[in-house]
């Protein structure tokens, strides 16, 4: 028994007539009576009988003729949505983000997408990098900060998207905000800091796992500085509140920044400026559907060919 041969078997029943089923279906007349055939020798027993120029059921076959209509209507729906999903009109995905592209970057990518597909359904869920990569597989599209992992499956699409610079936040009374220009201190909230004048403070941190942490841990160890690690708390947020209420030094994406006035961000001075990339991982990229091609080809205009770019960023 075949789902081909009980869809054929609700079209006999409900035209009452093989030939009619027959030109219904665009099939000849003896595909369909092999179907009926076959169908018939699985049951061991008839499903119907001729009657006249049609047939009649029996009453196995009108018990199984309701279980078929069931499946050619579940079948339909599974066309209709195919076509949906092929002119966009429906569809779903599910993107997992690390702070700052969840934060910043995504929703308004994501409300501009929203405005081209309305139909298409689209779930976002923020953690930290070590999150979004633990659950990829659940994903469409993983956004994460920083060096991507090796060892990736060979079906994962790797691409550079935006870049970012990480930076140091202080209050405006605090000592390295007080060193800065007189523009600054006048209430222009940026400035620089070299790192060994960083390290000379106590520090705010973000979580084992975060991006940002990943990157300043980096920039300390490569400049042999010390770290003096105050407190350490999730999120950006938290990251501010703890900074505002003179626990230390923090540090944040610049583009936590750009509509805080009440903290001073100073970019760090090379040769230790902490600047990352944030990077788009699609599993399963060689089984995309239509609404994350779109999504990508979205995030990504003017790209004509998605290449896989191989990582080099550390385990």
């Amino acid at each position: 028994m075949t789902p081909d041969q009980l869809i054929t078997f609700a079209a006999v029943a409900e035209l009452g007539s093989i030939s009619r089923a027959a030109e219904a279906l665009h099939l000849s007349q003896p595909a369909v009576s092999g179907q009926l055939r076959l169908l018939q020798e699985d049951f061991g027993e008839p499903l119907y009988r001729r009657e006249g120029r049609g047939i009649r059921l029996t009453g196995t076959g009108e018990q199984l003729a309701g279980m078929a209509r069931q499946l050619r209507q579940t079948y339909e729906r599974a066309r209709r949505l195919r076509e949906a999903i092929a002119g966009l009109q429906a569809g779903s995905l599910a993107i997992g983000a690390s702070t700052t592209p969840a934060s910043y970057l995504l929703p308004y990518v994501v409300a501009d997408f929203r405005r081209c597909h309305p139909r298409i359904d689209i779930s976002l869920r923020s953690g930290n990098t070590a999150q979004v990569l633990a659950e990829l597989s659940r994903f469409d599209f993983g956004f994460i900060e920083g060096d991507v992992p090796q060892g990736l499956p060979a079906d994962m699409l790797v691409m550079e998207w935006r870049r970012d610079d990480v930076v140091a936040v202080v209050r405006p009374d605090h000592a390295l905000a007080r060193s800065q220009t007189p523009a600054v201190r006048k209430g222009i909230q940026s400035g620089s800091a070299s790192l060994a004048a960083v390290s000379a403070h106590p520090l705010v941190m973000r979580e084992t796992g975060s991006g940002v942490r990943h990157q300043v841990t980096q920039a300390f160890q490569s400049a042999g500085l010390p770290m003096d690690i105050a407190l350490e708390l999730a999120g950006v947020e938290g990251v501010k509140e703890a900074v505002r209420a003179g626990l230390g030094v923090g540090f944040v994406s610049a583009m936590a920044m750009q509509h805080d006035r009440s903290l001073v961000a100073l970019h760090i001075d090379s040769p230790h400026r902490i600047d990352r990339h944030i990077s788009i991982l699609v599993p399963h990229a060689d089984a995309l559907g239509p609404p994350a091609r779109a999504f990508l080809q979205h995030c990504l205009p003017g790209a004509d060919e998605l290449p896989r770019i191989q990582s080099q960023g550390p385990e």
